[in-house]
C-alpha cells in the first residue's frame, strides 16, 4: 500500500505486521484506515489516499529513528581521559629532570640531562595506553561474532554493562513471529483429530490466507494427505467453506457457523472461548449442520525465551515486554514468562515515549524487537538490539544484532560487555604501573642511591614489556566462555 488512507470500495486482509508488529493479518473493510509500507492480500479495493510523502506513518517512523540516532551523546573514553592527564605530567617530569640534571649533573651535566630526560619520555611513553581499549574492543567484538552477537561498535559493548532495564516486544522477539497451528481439537466422537485436520488442510488448500497456510504447514509436517474440494468460497471476514466427498464443510468464527446453520454445542463454544481470552486465533470446523471441532493458532513463544529471560532477571535486570497486540494476549505472554511487567496496544511513538521516560528517572534502558515498528525504540534506547531474523530498518538501528533471534544472545552480550571492560581496565593498569613505577628510575633515582644511570634500551624494554602485556591480556578474552 503506497500512501496513507482509507479504503472506499471493496475489502481485503491486510499484513500490518510492519507498523503493528503483528504476525496476524488484519481484515479491513469500506471505511477503515490503511497505511503505507503494509502489505495487501489477495483482494483489489479503491482507497482515498489522505497523507503523502512526508506525512504518512512510514516517514513518521522514520523521522523518529533518525531524531533519536542525533540525540546520543558520544561515549567519552576512559583512555581519553588518562592520556589527557599523563602525558602532559610526563612531558612535564621530562623537562623537570632536564633542569634538575643540568644544575646537578657536574662535568657532564648536559649529557645526563638529555639522556634521562629522554629516558623519561620512553619508558613513560603511553603505546600500551593506546592499545588498551581497541585490542580488547577488537576480540571481544570477534568473539562475539562467533557466538552470534553482531556489535556495531566500541559505544555498544562498553554500555551494555551499564544496562538495568531491558525491554523486549513481543513478536518475532520472544515469540516467533508468525503464525503456527498450536492444536487441533475434536468434540465429536466420530472424528479423530487426525480426520478434523485432514478436512481443514483439504479445505484451505484452495484459499491464500495467511492464517490458510498456517495450517497448510502443520498438515505437512503431520504428513496428511490433502482431499480435493469443490465450491471452494471464501467468505469476507468470516472464514471458507466447499464441498468434499458431496458433504459440505466451513471453516471459520461464529458468524460463519451461523451463516451454514451449523449447530456449536456448549462444551464445544466454552473450549474456544478459553482460548480466545489467551489471545490465540480460533476457527470453528462444521460439517454438514454440526461443529464438530476447532483449530486453535497463535504465535508460538520460542523455546529459549524464558530461560533467557530467568537468566538475565538473576542478574538483576528489569525485563518488560512493549506489545502492539492485544490487552489479553499480552497478559498471557507476560504470565508465562514472568516478566516483571507489559504494556500492550503500543505504537511505534508510544515505545519510544515510554523508553524516554524510562530514560529520565535515570534507568539505562536496552531495547530488543525486529520490526520496522521497533526502530524508532532501538535507536533511542541506550542500547538497540535487533533480532537477526528481523527487518533491515531494525538491524540498522541497533547496536547490537543477534544473529539467531534468540534471546539468550541478550546474556550473551551482557557478559561479554562485562569481560571486555573488565579487561580494558586491566589493560589500563599494565599499560600505566611499568610507566609509572620507571618513571622515577628513568629521572635518576636510582644513581642517586646506587650510582646507576638507567639505560635507554631497558628504558625501550620496559615501554614494549607494558605493551605486550596490554595485548597479550586482550587476548585472553577469546577464552571467554559464553553459554551455549
Amino acid at each position: 500500500i503506497p500512501v496513507d488512507g482509507s479504503i472506499q470500495e471493496g475489502d481485503s486482509t491486510i499484513d500490518e505486521s510492519m507498523i503493528s508488529g503483528e504476525p496476524i493479518p488484519v481484515d479491513k473493510k469500506k471505511g477503515d484506515k490503511v497505511s503505507s509500507g503494509t502489505i495487501n492480500g489477495n483482494k483489489t479495493f479503491v482507497m482515498l489516499a489522505e497523507k503523502v510523502g512526508s506525512e504518512t506513518l512510514l516517514s513518521h517512523i522514520i523521522e523518529m529513528v533518525n531524531s533519536a540516532s542525533r540525540s546520543k551523546a558520544p561515549i567519552q573514553k576512559l583512555a581519553d581521559k588518562i592520556s589527557g592527564y599523563f602525558v602532559p605530567i610526563v612531558v612535564g617530569i621530562s623537562i623537570i629532570t632536564f633542569i634538575i640534571w643540568a644544575i646537578n649533573g657536574g662535568e657532564h651535566a648536559y649529557m645526563y640531562a638529555l639522556v634521562n630526560a629522554i629516558a623519561v619520555l620512553i619508558i613513560a611513553c603511553p603505546c600500551a595506553l593506546g592499545l588498551a581499549t581497541p585490542m580488547a574492543v577488537m576480540v571481544g567484538v570477534g568473539k562475539g561474532a562467533q557466538s552470534g552477537v553482531l556489535i556495531k561498535n566500541a559505544e555498544s559493548l562498553q554500555k551494555m554493562s551499564t544496562i538495568n532495564v531491558v525491554i523486549i516486544d513481543k513478536t518475532g522477539t520472544v515469540t516467533e513471529g508468525k503464525p503456527s497451528v498450536e492444536k487441533v481439537v475434536s468434540v465429536t466422537s466420530g472424528f479423530s483429530e487426525e480426520d478434523i485436520l485432514q478436512k481443514i488442510i483439504s479445505l484451505n488448500s484452495s484459499s491464500e490466507h495467511p492464517l490458510a497456510q498456517a495450517t497448510m504447514r502443520y498438515g505437512e509436517e503431520k504428513n496428511i494427505k490433502v482431499l480435493p474440494v469443490l465450491a471452494f468460497e471464501a467468505v469476507t471476514g468470516k472464514g471458507v467453506t466447499g464441498m468434499l466427498q458431496d458433504k459440505k464443510l466451513a471453516l471459520g468464527n461464529e458468524k460463519l457457523m451461523v451463516e451454514v446453520k451449523a449447530d456449536i454445542s456448549p462444551e464445544l463454544k466454552k473450549q474456544v472461548e478459553t482460548e480466545q481470552k489467551l489471545g490465540k486465533t480460533v476457527s470453528y470446523m462444521s460439517e454438514g449442520n454440526i461443529a464438530i471441532g476447532f483449530v486453535v493458532i497463535s504465535d508460538k513463544i520460542k523455546e529459549s525465551s524464558k530461560e533467557a529471560i530467568h537468566i538475565l532477571q538473576k542478574e538483576g535486570l528489569q525485563v518488560i515486554m512493549f506489545t502492539g497486540d492485544n490487552e489479553e494476549t499480552a497478559r498471557t505472554v507476560s504470565e508465562a514468562l514472568n516478566l516483571d511487567g507489559y504494556k500492550a496496544q503500543m505504537l511505534p511513538e508510544d515505545k519510544l515515549n515510554e523508553i524516554k521516560r524510562l530514560q529520565a528517572e535515570g534507568k539505562k534502558v536496552a531495547m530488543a524487537g525486529d520490526g520496522i515498528n521497533d526502530a524508532p525504540a532501538l535507536a533511542q534506547a541506550d542500547i538497540g538490539i535487533a533480532m537477526g531474523t528481523g527487518t533491515d530498518v531494525a538491524i540498522e538501528s541497533a547496536g547490537i544484532t543477534l544473529v539467531k533471534g534468540d534471546l539468550k544472545g541478550i546474556a550473551k552480550a551482557r557478559l561479554l560487555s562485562h569481560k571486555v571492560m573488565r579487561n580494558i581496565k586491566e589493560n589500563l593498569f599494565f599499560a600505566l604501573d611499568y610507566n609509572t613505577l620507571g618513571i622515577p628510575i628513568a629521572a635518576g633515582v636510582l644513581y642517586l642511591l646506587f650510582g646507576i644511570m638507567l639505560s635507554r634500551l631497558i628504558a625501550a624494554l620496559a615501554l614494549s614489556f607494558s605493551s605486550v602485556s596490554a595485548i597479550t591480556n586482550s587476548l585472553r578474552c577469546r577464552n571467554v566462555i559464553l553459554m551455549k
